[in-house]
């Protein structure tokens, strides 16, 4: 189902379709974001709450409409998508760090919040991967150098690399485990 994230009420509504097909909700991905590069002085406000309202807002919103019935039930796992670029900085970047590393702070508060109801709520944080987001960039040689000469692993990730940690945190096998970020980024991060 095609949902605005940054829209309570489409997530919202979301949440209700999930609840009513499948009987219960066990674990809540949060995946949407948007990305525009360019200077600080060159963006708009436009650009900030766009970005804002997707990245960060979208957390929030679809973590307050499952909440509700993962607390109610005493059981549940969220899973939101950071990135690397909300804890390291790169130029460019600023408004999109912004909103991931909100993304990070609100998983560790949110973790520790829900904690008390059995319910686990952890981040994964992304580095570089071949994605259609950063196809063009990484098509680039001169970008492509530039951006994975920061990665100790020397490559990109590839999509198929997010999926066991994805498992992994929706699984039982987590479930000590709470307001955590993960960094998948070939050691960037620990750079």
């Amino acid at each position: 189902m095609s949902t605005d994230v940054a829209s309570y009420a489409a997530v919202e509504r979301l949440i209700e379709r999930a609840l009513r097909e499948l009987g219960r909700l066990d674990i809540l991905v949060n995946n949407s974001g948007v990305a525009k590069v360019a200077p600080l002085v060159e963006m708009t406000p436009e650009d900030w709450r766009f970005m804002l309202d997707v990245n960060l807002t979208g957390v929030f919103n679809g973590c307050r409409a499952a909440g509700p019935h993962l607390i109610a039930q005493k059981s549940g796992k969220v899973i939101n998508v950071a990135s690397v670029l909300g804890q390291v900085g790169l130029p460019g970047y600023t408004i999109y760090g912004a909103t991931k590393g909100g993304v990070i702070a609100l998983t560790r508060a949110l973790g520790v919040e829900w904690a008390r109801h059995n319910v686990q709520v952890n981040a994964i944080a992304p580095g570089w991967f071949a994605t259609d987001m950063t196809h063009e960039a990484f098509a680039n040689p001169k970008i492509n150098e530039r951006l994975t000469r920061d990665i100790p692993a020397r490559r990109i990730g590839q999509p198929q690399e997010v999926g066991p940690l994805a498992v992994y945190l929706a699984s039982a096998a987590s479930d000590f485990m709470t307001g955590q970020t993960v960094f998948l980024d070939g050691g960037h991060s620990a750079a």
